[in-house]
């Protein structure tokens, strides 16, 4: 190998959106950018259990894009096994890493008591992946970084973090070595996104990561107020409830922005709104203490966190269940993968008067993805929950580029990249991507595959 190559190593965000990490070794460092969990298909969610394919000690630091579970829920587990070394994030991304991931750990010790308590489960007993107190402990090794602000990583690399546009505090990574720069976008922003600004432009690099969670299609044109609008009225008018499963971190907090347009125009009825997920709502407290961060004024942003009524406790998320009236409930997870919109499935899902509606993108293997597809039932908790309900889809609200919009953002670029890396996508998806920007482009481009090494110069 000469003096200025490193090798990139994909361990995960290959043929799936989940599961981010990239290490880089060179320069007598190792860096893995992003440190996230499976998710979805169970062939894929046991790859967190598995040994990371490198010793978790070996790594000398780690830099987060941002903080959704999916790029940085491994972290308890990489320091668990050994990792001690800085995890570098931004400001807002820290402050989310300290909800998310102790919830993350609560969420899988609740999961594993219940199971044991139910019996469903085929282990004896069943465990956590990892604890609440697992998560807390890694919290100390995280180190915030501004934007734009080059750090030194040692070894003759450095990076900067440049803004994505995507949630709170998420950013692009930019590498660089004595001889070239390599760009990871981790998950891009929209243009218009109702409250996020724009992702940055970024001019040049010389080997890109890109995601394509949607590098196959378009999102609705539809404007997301008048979707909602019709949604929750039509509901209503069966009598009936709108079950909400959203992403804590971003997507509920647009959502109540919307529901507070809408019932201040008067354009849905002056239903009860509940936000039932105490990580969704420390979630809004920082989208507060982070303003600058999103286009909402100060006085939109007091709005939005007033709009609904918060629910903290075991006891009053029970009491949800026996809602008999029309009402919202925007619950976690968003792909409805754990945490308590399952029991909220449990008992709305099986009556058509009710809406179970998601609103972004739902990874296959997922309940939601499920759902979308038609299942007349779901398993939740080792029993069949049978779905009458109707459900839809807000897709015009995804915080992700769609595939105009990764275009438009690629064509920032003044010169091609020397290779450009097409991940964070579905087979599909990740492969349409690939073949059109390599056609209208004529740049080199590649989809790797899970564990697949690449020699780059930089």
């Amino acid at each position: 190998m000469n003096s200025n190559e490193v090798t990139l190593r994909f361990l995960g965000a290959t043929g799936t959106v989940t599961g981010s990490k990239y290490l880089i070794e060179g320069y007598g460092r190792r860096i893995l950018v992003d440190c996230g969990l499976f998710q979805g298909y169970k062939q894929l969610r046991l790859r967190n259990w598995a040994p990371l394919p490198v010793t978790p000690s070996s790594i000398d630091t780690v830099i987060l894009t941002h903080a959704h579970l999916d790029h940085s829920g491994y972290l308890p587990l990489l320091a668990r096994g050994g990792f001690s070394g800085r995890v570098y994030c931004t400001d807002a991304t820290r402050d989310l890493c300290a909800i998310l991931l102790p919830d993350s750990g609560h969420l899988q010790e609740e999961d594993a008591y219940y199971a044991n308590l139910e019996g469903f489960s085929k282990h004896r007993p069943a465990l956590p992946l990892y604890t609440e107190d697992d998560a807390k402990r890694c919290l100390s090794l995280l180190k915030t970084v501004p934007f734009a602000q080059s750090i030194d990583l040692g070894g003759e690399l450095r990076f900067e973090f440049i803004p994505a546009g995507h949630i709170l505090g998420s950013a692009m990574v930019a590498l660089r070595g004595p001889s070239g720069s390599i760009l990871f976008s981790g998950d891009l922003g929209r243009p218009n996104d109702p409250v996020m600004r724009a992702p940055a432009s970024v001019a040049r690099a010389d080997y890109l990561v890109v995601e394509s969670t949607y590098g196959d299609r378009a999102h609705s044109t539809e404007d997301p107020l008048d979707a909602l609008a019709a949604i929750v009225k039509r509901t209503a008018a069966r009598g009936g409830i709108v079950l909400i499963p959203a992403f804590a971190v971003g997507r509920t907090q647009t959502l109540l922005y919307l529901i507070h347009q809408l019932k201040a125009s008067g354009r849905i009825p002056n239903l009860p709104v509940f936000l039932n997920s105490p990580m969704a709502i420390d979630a809004t407290r920082i989208f507060w203490e982070h303003r600058g961060e999103h286009r909402l004024s100060e006085a939109e942003c007091e709005a939005t966190c007033r709009v609904a009524r918060f629910v903290r406790s075991a006891e009053e998320s029970e009491t949800l269940n026996r809602l008999r009236m029309p009402a919202i409930v925007i619950a976690a997870s968003g792909m409805a993968t754990g945490g308590r919109v399952l029991h909220h499935l449990k008992a709305f899902a099986p009556d058509l008067r009710n809406t179970v509606l998601f609103s972004g993108f739902q990874a296959g293997g997922t309940r939601g993805a499920s759902m979308l597809a038609g299942a007349s039932s779901v398993r939740i908790h080792g029993i069949d929950v049978p779905v009458r309900a109707e459900v839809a889809l807000l897709d015009m609200l995804s915080a992700h580029a769609d595939r105009a919009e990764i275009l438009r953002w690629l064509s920032g670029f003044e010169t091609p990249p020397r290779r450009t890396f097409m991940t964070h996508g579905e087979p599909a998806a990740a492969d349409a991507l690939r073949a059109h920007v390599a056609q209208t482009r004529k740049w080199d481009c590649h989809v790797p595959d899970y564990l697949e090494a690449q020699t780059i110069e930089i």
